[in-house]
């Protein structure tokens, strides 16, 4: 990967210099850093402006890094997605990450690792969200300002006990992720083209993503087989065939050709599963932070006495059921009355 790659990826003209393809990049709010670093790496001159913002982004993306790390150490979460595709890249240049993506091995890990993340960070709010009714899935998360509040992205931590949320409809959870790094890394793309909208096309940060991911020891065969077991053989194609027509697939080609019996047995599987009810989704509303439950592994349901439903978790209460000012002040009592009994 290159500079010139970037320039033909984000549609800018060479002969219109550096200035014109970090403005380009501006349309994304993390590309920026990735043409800073590149421009960095070439000895393109630049301003202090413009190397301070550099080294913001890479003290979070370091900052992610280590987060990662500590967080598989002492919660067993580990890092999908994003840290780890940042390993692909070439030295000096940095991946721009949105969020630390985490899937933990359960629940107790999940909110072990939210309290350490609150503990130990100005965290300002904690989203919360359940997939599906008994038994359900966790996804939390958490954001905290950046540095620079205003000029750079927030800190987002977001983890989840469901590796592979699929697409509530014809493609279930997978809760579990289990493949050598880097095509572990090919899986999360194809889940995320997953929920991308129809036809739409790949934007600059995946082909850059396929792009070191092409050079990778890929056995084409197993490949294909292990995106098939996690329902991603339509997506891991057409987002192969997409990149295939702005940069050379590498060792991704064969993996592409070997996807393609694959991909009439899923089709109607997820024509079979068309009827089948989507996967319910519960949102959190936030009621009120509270102290921190050290004792508590798992978060505790709590039905008030005008069935709403009330979510108590280590670090924070929500209202489940839509509801409103009246629902609310009727949960607000709700979790009075439960205090009380506490």
């Amino acid at each position: 990967m290159n500079t010139a790659l970037l320039y033909n990826l984000l549609d800018v003209d060479p002969v219109d210099g550096p200035a014109e393809l970090l403005h380009r990049a501006r349309g994304s709010r993390h590309l920026p850093h990735l043409v800073l670093s590149a421009l960095a790496r070439d000895d393109v001159r630049m301003g202090e402006p413009a190397r301070e913002e550099l080294r913001r982004a890479r003290t979070r993306a370091d900052h992610y890094a280590r987060l990662a790390h500590e967080l598989a150490r002492s919660t067993g979460a580990r890092a999908i997605h994003g840290v780890p595709l940042a390993g692909y890249y070439p030295a000096g240049l940095l991946r721009p990450q949105a969020a630390l993506d985490l899937v933990a091995p359960g629940e107790a890990a999940l909110w072990q690792a939210v309290v350490r993340l609150v503990t130990d960070h100005p965290v300002e709010t904690v989203d919360v969200t359940l997939l599906g009714d008994r038994p359900h899935h966790t996804e939390v998360t958490v954001r905290w300002p950046a540095e620079d509040p205003l000029l750079d992205p927030w800190y987002r931590v977001h983890l989840t006990t469901a590796a592979l949320p699929g697409d509530h409809a014809a493609v279930p959870v997978r809760p579990y992720l289990v493949a050598d790094d880097h095509v572990e890394c090919l899986i999360a793309l194809a889940e995320a083209h997953l929920r991308a909208p129809a036809g739409a096309e790949p934007d600059p940060l995946t082909l850059l993503d396929l792009c070191c991911l092409s050079h990778q020891p890929f056995e084409p065969a197993e490949t294909a087989a292990v995106l098939a077991a996690y329902r991603l053989a339509p997506e891991a194609a057409a987002l192969l065939d997409l990149a295939a027509a702005r940069l050379p697939l590498g060792t991704l080609a064969a993996v592409r050709a070997a996807l393609t019996p694959e991909l009439a047995a899923e089709h109607r599987r997820r024509t079979d599963a068309a009827a089948t009810p989507r996967l319910t989704t519960r949102r959190g509303t936030l009621l009120r932070r509270t102290v921190i439950r050290h004792d508590w592994d798992e978060a505790r349901l709590l039905t008030a006495p005008d069935r709403t439903t009330l979510l108590l978790t280590p670090v924070a209460d929500y209202l489940l059921t839509p509801a409103g000012p009246a629902g609310r002040t009727a949960a607000l009592a709700a979790l009075q009355d439960w205090d009380g009994l506490g």
